[in-house]
This record gives structure tokens, sequence and C-alpha cells, in this order.
């Protein structure tokens, strides 16, 4: 086995370092991130893998090297991803369509994946340190960070998301109260938030109090995330497929693009945004600054300023980018009326987010004839989002157990700024 990579700064001004050490700073010290220095391969047997914590173990330990023994590794992801990722087949119209549902987690969000494995993760490489996580969320982020690091041995949560600018049971989910985790409700957007966790770790390091990102920002959450790309392929039987992800902040995208890198055969990729469009606009080639972010149905891809925009500059470095990703944009009338027409082909209840996917692979194949099987990443659960499903299909979806064991818990929530100011309190 080739030895496993160390991890370099996006911006070329830091010393590389090993994983464990990427996973707990989050941003490298110039203010980059974190990519590997080289792609390791993915192993010939991956396929045969018989569950997601075997298939975790054999993708993740070329990534890790020597610091987790293959067998902990396991049990570390077992204990993380107690929860079926299901394949589903679209009929009619939508043939050759597979939605991966990623949304069976405690917090209904694809961000489970990614979030609960990176926290076992850090507690494993902390050892007898303290560590506060920082991280900014549009909606699910947050929750899942929150409930995959609540009661994590030397770990407390500080999360901002932006007020007014998430769902109702979305917030629910932010601000129940957990062990070691405070809900930071900011008067401002996503970027904003971003913006203000970016600046703390531009601030000299306060004395005791060590900073980390469960963003995915951090390339602890990216590996992760890389695995249920093959676990799709190993799941569906199929050679390889179109994978669509609806994409905000483009973490998901982005672990996918590793996981092709290393071997996993991926005709291409459609990256399906709301409103906010700056990512499909360069890869037509119009080169703009950053917009600002606008709301829309999908809010959990409400971002302006996609942050893994700088690691995919370079993993796809030129024209590689814009050949191996397709992109489209989708509003919100286009998003309920994918909505609609899923449901009425087929019966499949779609949330906004997987919507705007479905919806963009529905174009990709419309635009460029590829028969090639799709698999569209179902981020997150329908009844996170009653609101836009009864707009949409005239019914509430069922409340899950997960959500409704909410009510009546204990709240903890504090509205700031959108300052550093106001921030530095809580740190």
């Amino acid at each position: 086995m080739s030895p496993a990579p160390r991890y370099v700064s996006t911006r070329g001004q830091s010393p590389a370092v090993p994983f464990a050490t990427a996973l707990l700073d989050g941003l490298a010290p110039d203010g980059g991130l974190y990519v590997p220095d080289h792609v390791p391969a993915l192993p010939a047997d991956w396929r045969d893998a018989p569950t997601l914590p075997a298939l975790a173990s054999r993708v993740l330990t070329p990534w890790l090297g020597d610091w987790l023994a293959p067998d902990t590794l396991g049990a570390l992801v077992d204990d993380a991803l107690s929860f079926p990722i299901p394949l589903v087949s679209l009929e009619g119209p939508w043939e050759g369509v597979r939605v991966l549902e990623l949304f069976h987690g405690p917090t209904l969000s694809f961000k489970d994946v990614g979030a609960r494995t990176m926290a076992r993760l850090t507690a494993a490489a902390l050892g007898d340190e303290t560590l506060t996580v920082l991280v900014a969320t549009s909606g699910d982020t947050g929750s899942a960070v929150a409930d995959g690091f609540a009661g994590q041995p030397g770990v407390r949560v500080v999360l901002l998301y932006p007020n007014g600018q998430v769902s109702p049971v979305q917030e629910r989910q932010l601000i129940v109260e957990r062990p070691g985790v405070q809900a930071l409700a900011v008067e401002g957007t996503f970027d904003d938030c971003q913006r203000l966790v970016k600046a703390a770790f531009a601030e000299p390091p306060q004395d005791g109090v060590r900073l980390s990102s469960a963003n995915s920002i951090s390339v602890g959450r990216l590996l992760p995330q890389m695995l249920y790309y093959p676990w799709a392929l190993a799941q569906s039987g199929l050679e390889d497929a179109v994978f669509c992800v609806p994409s905000g902040n483009l973490g998901n995208l982005t672990a996918g693009v590793l996981a092709n890198l290393a071997g996993l055969p991926v005709r291409r990729f459609v990256a399906a945004h709301n409103r906010n469009r700056f990512f499909p606009r360069n890869l037509s080639g119009r080169v703009e600054p950053f917009p600002p972010s606008v709301s829309t149905l999908s809010n959990a891809m409400d971002v302006g300023a996609p942050s893994n925009f700088e690691r995919l500059q370079i993993l796809l470095p030129g024209p590689a980018l814009a050949e191996r990703v397709w992109g489209t944009s989708v509003d919100d009338a286009a998003t309920l009326g994918t909505m609609r027409a899923v449901h009425d082909a087929t019966g499949y209840v779609a949330d906004p987010h997987t919507a705007v996917g479905l919806e963009g692979i529905r174009r990709y194949r419309e635009h460029t004839g590829d028969p090639t099987p799709a698999i569209v990443l179902s981020t997150a659960h329908p009844a996170k989002f009653p609101e836009a499903v009864q707009e949409a299909l005239g019914v509430t979806p069922p409340t899950p157990d997960a959500l409704a064991a909410l009510e009546g818990r204990p709240t903890r929530v504090e509205t700031i700024a959108p300052t550093l100011d106001a921030l530095r309190r809580f740190l």
C-alpha cells in the first residue's frame, strides 16, 4: 500500500500535515482548505464490502494511514452510521433514475453521515485535549453536528445559523438543548455566518481555546461523505452512473470528485443548484465575483460564496472541472413543479432539495441526450419541509419519530449581530 496522503493548503502557504492534524485544525493556518497531496486509489475489492462499515474500513484506510486500525475504523463507522441508506428506483418517465436516500439518520439529513463519523474521528484524535467546534449552517449542518458531537468528551459546539432563514422544523432541531452545544441565531445570511467562522479562525489563538470546524470546509467531513458514492454503485449493480448532487457549499460534490479521482467509475457529475447559481455560471464560462446569497425553498443550499469552490479548482484545474461537472440552476417554481410531477408520476415524495436534484438530472438528460443510469442524492427528509410539501402536493408528510421527539424539549439559543465582536463572547 502506498503511503497515506498528507494534507496541504489550497493556498500553498502552510506545511503538509497528517490527517489527524487537518481534522482538528479545520482550516489550514494560511486560511486555505486542506486537500490531499495525492489521491490514494480505491481498493480493488470495494464492491465486495457486505456492509457500509466494511466499505468504510476499505475505502478510508488508505486516506488515514496507520492512524486507526481498520477494525477500529469499522467499529467507529458502525457506531456512527447505524441507519439505512436505501437506493430507490423510480418508474415511468423517471425510468433509469435512482434516488439515494441519505436522510434516515437522527436529524433526517445527509449531513448525519459526515458529521457523526467526523465526531467519532475527532474524539479519537483529541486524546486529553479540548476543542471548540465552530460551525456555520444554512439549515441542516448545524443540527447534524450538534447531534453528532453532543456529549463527546473534550468537545463543545458553537453553531451559527441565519435568523429567520431556516424552516421551523430545522430551527427546532438546531436549538434543542444538548450537552456542550450553544446555538446562535445570527441577524444576517448564511454568508455572514460563514464569514464569522473564517474570521474567528483568522484571529490569533486564545489561551485554552482550540478552534475547529465541522462544516464541509473540514476535510474530516469530506472523507466520510465519499462513502456513499461507492455504496450507491455497489448497491445498484451498475458499472458506472451519472451522479446528480443538490449543491450549495459544494462539499458533497467535492467528496464525490475525490472518490472519482480515486478510481470510482462516474460518467459525470451534475451540480444542481437553486437560485444561488454562481457555480453553474462559472461552469458555463461566466467568471464573476461571488454574489450575495438569496433565500429559496431549498434553504440548505442558499450559499452565495461556496467554500469548496477553492478545493475544486485545485482538484480539477482549468477545463477539467467543466469537463467532469455539468451544472444548472433551479428556481422555486421549478422546484415545486418537479415535486408535483415526480409525485404524480411515481408516488414519490421529494423534499425541495431532492427536487432540485431531480430537475437537474431531467435537464441534463434533455440537454446532453446521455442515457447513462443516474443516481440522485436525496439530502433531506420531506417532513423537514412540510410547508413546501403542502404547497406542492396538497398533503402534509407524516412526522417521523425523530422530529416528534423534539416537541416539548427545552431549547437554548441566543441572537447575535453579524459581527466578530458578538461571536467572541461565546468563544
